[in-house]
């Protein structure tokens, strides 16, 4: 059953694995497809990120929907042949973060294709794989599984807007038109957001953005106009992880407005005497929680249209093919892979 396994820094393979049978509380999917994440594609580029460093050789993969191929004993609400998305989260459950409503700060998370634990918890770019029957999420009646994939990062966005406190109305910009920034805008929107600037320093992203929705899609230095009155929006949501970046919102957002860190960019400079002369919620955000579920339901009532985003297919041997293709912002947005 092939596999698409990281070895350490630019050295991906396509190689055997299989999946063990489910246990009790258990599923075994069969992958029917999976996006490509920015977090992969450090895994091949550089071995890791920040501290997070390959140990191991690692299956990647966390952004996948399939079919359950067998169940153990005690599961009750699903069936083979259900159509699924998985959610990669795995918290334990029962830490004081868990119980509080903050499963994604869970003490003893295991989160598919994160090599943040040792041993590394294996991903899901693999023919087969083996879960918790309450990470699957059952897909409406029709979703096409290539939509349905983008539901794990549609709840990174979501997530996102959860911390901004988004109201009807509000003024939202962003910066970093990758994957995560594109379903931002689109989230925005769903939310009632009633102005919303897309920026990036790339042709191709803005492009896209404009597709989506963004009433301007503009280079960074476009954004000067908008420091008039000490800032213009009630919302600035950074996605890139560009050291540029924040202090360019901190610039724009109003006093009082917030700004939600999204992009991991390492240490980021902070203009502290604006923070607090403007009095700006300076937020982070951290996976999700409850939203992937949400997603699921967006993406199969079409109040989300991610399809445009697509912008390529490959068959798991042709692996470092679409690999490639996802690390070029200008020829693609977001890449799948088929199993």
């Amino acid at each position: 059953m092939p596999a698409i396994v990281i070895h350490r820094a630019g050295d991906l393979r396509v190689e055997p694995r299989t999946a063990p049978p489910p246990g009790a509380g258990q599923a075994r999917v069969r992958i029917d497809r999976g996006g490509i994440c920015g977090s992969d594609l450090h895994y091949v580029r550089h071995g890791g990120f920040g501290p997070v460093r390959l140990a191991e050789p690692m299956v990647l993969g966390h952004e996948v929907v399939g079919t359950i191929a067998g169940l153990g004993s005690g599961v009750t609400d699903l069936a083979v042949g259900d159509a699924v998305a998985i959610n990669p989260a795995l918290p334990c459950g029962i830490c004081r973060f868990c119980t509080d409503g903050m499963s994604n700060h869970c003490l003893d998370m295991r989160f598919l294709g994160s090599a943040m634990r040792r041993p590394h918890v294996q991903g899901a770019f693999s023919t087969d794989v083996t879960v918790e029957a309450r990470q699957l999420v059952k897909l409406p009646h029709g979703l096409d599984p290539s939509i349905a994939v983008f539901a794990e990062p549609l709840a990174v966005a979501l997530h996102a807007l959860t911390r901004a406190a988004l109201r009807p109305g509000d003024r939202v910009v962003i910066t970093g038109m990758g994957p995560i920034g594109m379903l931002i805008l689109l989230a925005a929107r769903h939310a009632g957001a009633g102005e919303i600037i897309a920026s990036d320093i790339a042709a191709e992203p803005l492009a896209l953005a404009r597709t989506l929705g963004a009433d301007q899609a503009i280079t960074p230095e476009a954004l000067d106009r908008f420091t008039a009155d000490r800032g213009h929006f009630d919302i600035g949501f950074e996605a890139s992880g560009a050291p540029s970046a924040l202090p360019a919102l901190m610039s724009v957002v109003r006093p009082r407005g917030r700004i939600v860190q999204v992009g991991l960019g390492g240490d980021l400079p902070v203009a502290s005497m604006v923070l607090v002369t403007k009095e700006i919620d300076l937020l982070g955000t951290f996976r999700f929680t409850d939203e992937f579920t949400h997603a699921v339901t967006l993406l199969g009532t079409g109040a989300i249209d991610v399809a445009p985003m697509l912008s390529a297919t490959f068959p798991v041997d042709q692996a470092a093919d679409a690999f490639a293709l996802a690390a070029d912002k200008t020829r693609a947005m977001k890449v799948q892979i088929t199993f």
